[in-house]
């Protein structure tokens, strides 16, 4: 068995709802030999991964997984379950998973994952193991989990920054991760917040450096008469020696840049120790800072935008004695606490024995190997960071009221809008201008102490710094997604320029670009995942219209988490045959995406006179808006009675029926669009885009504005039936590329006065033989004269295979072979189209790119012009 390709998912997809990864593997011919077929397999990998008892399986009964070993399953629906069970053994929760063949020996498995590179070395685990006890192979496993640990441990989110980002969640604030640290935007657009563990986006650098730099620190604490130690920075062994002689043993040694109390020798109690360690610190660091020891508990007080949230005591790791177990056994007692993990992975850290460790308690006259009498306490570190192993004890309805105001007064004088204020005083209940010191101000505070305290009250730090990053958001900007198989451009630019005129800054994709407002970042086919993600981390963007092709669905899922509306414009035949998309039905449910991801108090925009999309009604689960050409179509009468809206036609209307009012929009020959009402397919679009925009509450006013406005020209809506007059004839630039297409655009070029209407005519090379064949028995049944041109993306096809496809099926009606011509280059065949043109022709380009056209148009124009001016 081997993994041939791998598709990582980063939100919803095809597939599900949620995060997941699509492996193709090839079984190797193994396809049609099941698990029980397999000498010794299901009691070799049950031995192994024990955890497979628990999988309930499709089945849905207990062991279930276990009985269908026994009945025999196969190798991909084996190595499904295997993966999602070895991410659970290191921690993470995943359950989803779905097995199903492709074809002779290759499956997809698809299967839920957290953290992408640690679900990945599971896969390619899982299937080294099924090898080797395929072949009997020796397998360290617990080497492999160990692997496995370390590579989770190196892309896991701190608990810190989870919290945070859980408690947006909550909220419905979608969070999109920046790189491979700590770093989130939660939201998008201009309603969006950056976090990086709990340093928000506004959270001054300044003040950050700052509190990085402890005698800074001081020195501001000290300016505000803040209490803390006494003691300075520290220049060479001599100025060390003069300054403990004046602040008085015990001290303090610590660097000047230093985070997690790495570094800090505390209760220094005499000249030779001091220099021992300021030795041993010189190695490492530069600066070194000496301080007076504070005599007391370890306090940290954590405050967010001004005001105190939470305060925690702290203690250091330590073993209690029982005059059996030696120090060594105790510690790894300790350890086995369910709440204690590796690095951050739970509420406390296991306590590690390293060289601090081994001699802060030789200090205490102890070593590892020694029985600790029963009853005795040993502290196993100086420091109580939670990263090291130390316990917090929640104190915060224990701070007296004049520490919460001294603490609030350091956040403010560092300027910090979250920090962690450490303490060292007697008891917090307690001034601490009578029994203590703050000792430092921390601008990324760890809230894990404060969420899963030892003992005491959880404390939802998380929460005030979402209300802090939000306080001024009411809600996230309106998201419109369109997808569909024509008509998908247009719809998203209308909307976009409806939302424009409303006052929004607009970040739109589509097949012409990234837009923001009118600013094209990127030209070109944006309609799939990181074009999206352009817009919705563009801190301009007020308001995103994004255009969703097939191709990005399937490839990379949605960018975004929910929208507020969701539009299917129709569903009809295209791109069948790619990507493994066979069928109508295969196609709906990959757009059926759009409209299943939308809030429970958005809408679905769906087309009541498109079959397909009326197939996918059940998987919706929002308010629905159906638009037809007619009011009498039942299931738009139908959406009406169940309490939805519905924008048809009638009397040459375009209108809005909600709650049994109906509200008259506009006339169908007001909107520029449609021609007089000759383009029908822009009278759909139309609807659609008023379907979306009444979704998202836009004044009716406005709308009809809009639709009023918006013309089909290279301004608005380029590429999309744009007329142009050159000389005496006309010539139509249209993006139609597949059968729907070119019948909607012939159907409304047929009713515009001509004299013969002449074709220049093209298929993408990804469609399928049949299709192409039919495109070009349309183009023969409406054309009087034929040029057959390619796309310069053949798409896998050779050069005039495509045009002698086309060919074939323009003959096949028994079309003049006469009247037909190739000419591979689109540009080269406009212009021969152009010149050999006679007075009052149509012709229509169904195009690849836009622009070449457009230019070619405007220079014979000009040069036209230049010979009438000339003439004159």
């Amino acid at each position: 068995m081997k993994i041939e390709n791998t598709r990582v998912f980063k939100g919803r997809n095809i597939h599900a709802h949620k995060k997941c990864i699509a492996l193709e593997v090839n079984l190797e011919g193994y396809e049609n030999i099941p698990s029980n077929e397999i000498h010794g397999f299901n009691e070799a990998l049950l031995k192994v991964l024990p955890e497979l008892y628990e999988h309930r399986c499709g089945i849905d009964e207990e062991h279930g997984f276990v009985k269908r070993l026994a009945e025999g399953t196969y190798l991909g629906h084996i190595c499904e379950h295997i993966i999602l069970a070895l991410q659970n053994k290191v921690g993470i929760t995943a359950a989803y998973g779905k097995t199903r063949r492709i074809k002779d020996d290759y499956y997809t498995i698809v299967f839920q994952y957290e953290y992408e590179k640690t679900a990945l070395a599971c896969a390619n685990i899982a299937v080294d193991l099924i090898n080797a006890i395929i072949g009997s192979k020796s397998f360290n496993f617990e080497g492999k989990i160990d692997e496995l640990v370390n590579i989770l441990r190196t892309e896991e989110t701190g608990p810190s920054t989870k919290a945070i980002v859980e408690e947006a969640q909550r909220r419905g604030i979608p969070v999109i991760k920046t790189g491979e640290g700590s770093m989130f935007q939660l939201g998008y657009g201009k309603s969006s917040r950056i976090i990086e563990a709990t340093i928000g986006c506004n959270t001054s650098a300044i003040a950050v450096d700052c509190a990085c730099d402890k005698l800074i620190t001081k020195e501001i604490l000290y300016n505000q008469y803040i209490p803390i130690a006494d003691g300075g920075k520290v220049r060479n062994l001599i100025d060390l020696i003069y300054m403990a002689d004046k602040i008085g043993f015990p001290v303090v040694l610590k660097p000047r840049f230093g985070n997690q109390g790495k570094g800090v020798y505390v209760n220094i109690k005499n000249e030779k120790q001091l220099a021992e360690y300021y030795n041993e610190l010189s190695n490492t660091y530069k600066e070194i800072i000496i301080e007076k020891y504070i005599q007391g508990n370890d306090y940290r007080v954590c405050v967010v935008d001004g005001k105190v949230v939470a305060a925690a005591k702290r203690i250091p790791p330590f073993v209690t004695g029982d005059g059996i177990n030696s120090v060594e056994k105790l510690i790894k007692i300790l350890n086995e606490d369910p709440r204690r993990g590796e690095g951050h992975e739970k509420p406390l850290t296991k306590v590690k024995v390293d060289e601090e460790l081994i001699n802060h308690i030789n200090k205490q006259n102890y070593n590892l190997n020694d029985v600790l009498p029963k009853g005795e306490k040993l502290f196993l570190r100086e420091n109580a960071n939670l990263s090291t192993g130390g316990i917090s004890i929640d104190c915060t309805d224990e701070i007296c009221r004049e520490n919460v105001e001294l603490c609030q007064r350091c956040a403010s004088a560092i300027g910090l809008d979250i920090c962690g204020i450490d303490v060292c005083c007697r008891d917090i209940k307690e001034s601490i201008r009578n029994n203590g010191a703050v000792i430092e101000v921390n601008a990324a505070p760890g809230i894990r102490m404060h969420h899963y305290p030892y003992s005491g009250k959880s404390r939802n730090v998380a929460k005030a710094i979402v209300d802090m990053l939000f306080k001024d958001i009411k809600r996230q900007i309106p998201l419109v997604a369109v997808t569909g198989t024509n008509g998908k451009t247009t719809t998203t630019r209308l909307i976009s320029y409806v939302l424009k005129a409303s006052g929004y800054s607009v970040g739109m994709t589509s097949t012409g670009g990234i837009y923001i407002n009118d600013e094209c970042i990127d030209m070109g086919d944006t309609t799939g995942y990181d074009s999206a993600l352009t817009i919705l981390m563009n801190k301009n963007v007020d308001a995103a219209v994004l255009e969703c092709a097939r191709g990005g669905l399937i490839r990379n899922g949605l960018a975004y988490d929910l929208a507020d509306v969701g539009v299917i414009t129709n569903i009809t035949e295209d791109h069948l045959g790619l990507n493994g998309i066979e069928t109508l039905d295969e196609l709906a449910s990959v757009k059926s995406l759009v409209a299943e991801a939308v809030k429970d108090d958005g809408y679905v925009v769906l087309n009541a006179d498109d079959y397909m999309s009326m197939k996918i009604l059940p998987r919706i689960k929002s308010k629905i808006i159906m638009f037809s050409k007619s009011k009498d179509n039942e299931y738009l009468k139908n959406n009406l009675k169940n309490g939805g809206m519905a924008i048809y036609i009638n009397d040459d209307y375009m209108v809005l029926e909600q709650n049994s009012n109906i509200y008259p929009m506009v006339k169908i020959n007001e909107i520029p669009i449609t021609l007089d009402g000759i383009l029908e397919y822009n009278s759909e679009n139309a609807m659609a885009a008023c379907a979306a925009l009444i979704g998202l509450g836009i004044d009716k006013e406005i709308i009809k504005y809009g639709l009023r406005s918006f013309y089909g020209n290279e301004q608005c809506n380029p590429g999309r039936f744009n007329i142009f007059d050159v000389q005496d004839l006309k010539v139509i630039l249209d993006y139609g590329h597949n059968i729907e297409g070119y019948k909607a655009v012939l159907k409304g070029a047929k009713k515009i006065p001509h004299n013969r209407l002449i074709g220049v005519i093209g298929v993408p090379g990804d469609r399928t033989n049949s299709s192409v064949l039919e495109v070009g028995r349309i183009a023969a049944d409406n054309f009087d004269y034929i040029y057959i041109k390619e796309d310069q993306d053949k798409r896998g096809r050779k050069c005039g295979e495509i045009a002698e496809l086309l060919k074939q099926g323009v003959l096949s009606t028994g079309f003049d072979k006469n009247k037909i011509k190739i000419i591979i280059s689109e540009e080269e065949a406009l212009s021969e189209a152009v010149d050999n043109g006679s007075e009052n022709d149509l012709i229509i380009t169904f195009f690849e790119k836009y622009e070449p056209l457009l230019r070619l148009i405007n220079t014979k124009q000009e040069k036209i012009n230049k010979e009438l001016t000339n003439f004159a």
